[in-house]
């Protein structure tokens, strides 16, 4: 983790986007705000950098190459290390399926594309109080 300041701690989240035009908007905007970043273009990779860096929180796209976000999720929600951390569904479906699918999967919550930065943010700091500055 990164130090912040003196008594605050940076958070870590994952950003799961096959897009690199909306991973880069939003890993720009977490970073200004102080969080540590990390990336993956797919639901695969995603498990791998999860397992690895131990994120505080994931923001996963729903519809992805090689492997999709549900299914990301369904694989780390059985991993002891991920199985709490909150996962936020980031996508331009929100049908009253998209939405039913991604809560089954173990979803957190969900952030409708394209992204409303400080509704991102407020969800953020919602779900990881203790790092709120």
């Amino acid at each position: 983790m990164v130090s912040v300041s003196d008594s605050i701690t940076a958070a870590t989240i994952l950003i799961v986007e096959d897009y690199a035009g909306a991973r880069l908007m939003m890993r720009q905007a977490l970073e200004r705000r102080g969080f540590k970043v990390v990336e993956a273009v797919n639901g695969w990779e995603a498990i791998g950098v999860a397992a690895r860096e131990n994120p505080d929180l994931v923001l996963m796209d729903l519809h992805m190459p090689v492997l999709d976000g549900f299914e990301a999720t369904c694989l780390m929600r059985e991993h002891p290390q991920l199985k709490d951390v909150p996962i936020v569904a980031v996508s331009a479906y929100d049908s009253p399926d998209d939405l039913a699918d991604a809560a089954d999967a173990g979803m957190t919550d969900y952030v409708s594309k394209p992204v409303d930065l400080n509704r991102l943010y407020n969800l953020i700091t919602r779900l990881l109080p203790v790092f709120s500055t």
